[in-house]
């Protein structure tokens, strides 16, 4: 979205694709920034409507890149978009989706829940239209919706479409997923409810998450007062990711605060290979050090196993005090890390990737630049400068 409207605001005519229904990727998921613990919404708005008053920025949702050929100043992009089902003429309200039965899993908040069928993506979405998972929708219910949906809203007839654009110059910011916590066996994601993602408690903070906004247990619905983060959970391990992430140490800290908001007695424990927090957010860190119901303790979290009243005890070694202690905790967050889009869906172009898939330093293509979580893990704010890099860069190629 950076990289969109910094191109179109010099004059330059941008096509912006998602692949999702709406706009905002991993960032409108998040609770609140750090350092500043501001809600994205805001920096999310503002695009937005520098989106909606530019119209040099044409915006394709629903929508993938299948091909590209050509070179730098002469593209050729094919293009295809998957129906929505819904044409935006009218819109829907609740009385509709009241009288639907179908559910999907809640993918917006990590799978934490359902949503019905015909479902609105999320309270900021962009666009600001429902969305029908056509495969999600019984037949009875389909029958339904073409009865009580206001004329013309639903075209439950649309299908795949492709379609072709020319251009000038392409960047690349196609973020990216966490890794599968199911493959962390020993650290029982998916076995124990209680054990959830770095992703499900930012969904879990959140207003406009599942529990609305209130941090409870998934097993009981209980608020947990006694909470350990795995900093690491599959990064820096041969086994699934060699890397660091860089922000999973900001992000726990982060989620540390939202509990500390909620809960003037909650007791954190974060289990941390190396505590990463450069530069200015290394005073983040030591405001937190002085929380006298937040304990670091150093050392990596070996197993997690369960007892009859789905309290958790971890395996873990005390590294500096030589001690191997078994805690027990209500709730266990798995600080997983990030595996970019283009490690599963390469860009379809022949491009330069390191061994994890990540763009590493240039795409080796010219007139093909990459920005965010495409090029390395990063944050928002790294994300937001490189886009606006990769706008002047495109522009360079044009002006070229």
């Amino acid at each position: 979205m950076t990289a969109a409207v910094e191109a179109a605001e010099v004059g330059y005519s941008v096509v912006l694709i998602e692949k999702e229904a709406f706009l905002g990727g991993r960032v409108i998921r998040s609770h609140k920034y750090f350092p500043k613990m501001c809600p994205p919404s805001c920096g999310f708005e503002i695009n937005v409507r520098r989106i909606r008053s530019n119209p040099r920025i044409t915006v394709h949702t629903l929508t993938t890149v299948e091909e590209i050929t050509g070179s730098a100043g002469d593209f050729r992009v094919r293009l295809k978009t998957s129906p929505r089902y819904v044409t935006g003429n009218h819109s829907l309200d609740g009385s509709v989706i009241e009288q639907l039965s179908s559910e999907r899993p809640d993918t917006f908040n990590m799978e934490i829940g359902t949503t019905g069928a015909v479902y609105y993506p999320h309270d900021s979405a962009w666009p600001p239209l429902h969305v029908v998972d056509r495969e999600a929708l019984s037949e009875a219910d389909m029958l339904t919706l073409t009865e009580v949906a206001p004329p013309g809203s639903i075209d439950m007839g649309q299908t795949e479409e492709e379609f072709h654009l020319d251009a000038g110059a392409i960047i690349i910011a196609t973020g990216w997923r966490p890794y599968d916590a199911a493959k962390l066996e020993n650290l029982a994601f998916g076995q124990c409810p209680n054990v959830i993602t770095n992703l499900m408690m930012e969904r879990l903070a959140a207003p406009g998450g599942p529990t609305g906004g209130t941090i409870l247990r998934p097993s009981d619905g209980e608020a947990p007062g006694n909470v350990a983060f795995v900093q690491c959970a599959g990064s820096r391990d041969e086994n699934h990711l060699p890397y660091c992430s860089g922000v999973c140490c900001m992000a726990s800290l982060k989620q540390a605060r939202y509990l500390r908001e909620q809960d003037e007695d909650a007791k954190i424990t974060i289990f941390y290979i190396d505590i990463r927090t450069i530069g200015r957010l290394e005073s983040f860190y030591h405001d937190l050090l002085e929380d006298e119901n937040i304990t670091f303790v150093k050392g990596k979290v070996a197993g997690i196993s369960e007892d009859d009243g789905n309290n958790l005890i971890l395996e873990v070694e005390d590294t500096i005090a030589g001690e191997k202690p078994t805690p027990q905790f209500d709730l266990v967050v798995l600080a997983t890390g990030i595996v970019p889009n283009t490690a599963d869906a390469p860009v379809p172009i022949e491009l330069e990737y390191d061994d994890y898939g990540f763009i590493d330093g240039g795409t080796g293509v010219e007139g093909v630049h990459a920005a965010g979580c495409s090029r390395h893990p990063c944050d928002v704010s790294t994300a937001t400068k490189e886009a606006t890099a990769a706008a002047l860069k495109a522009i360079q190629d044009l002006n070229r």
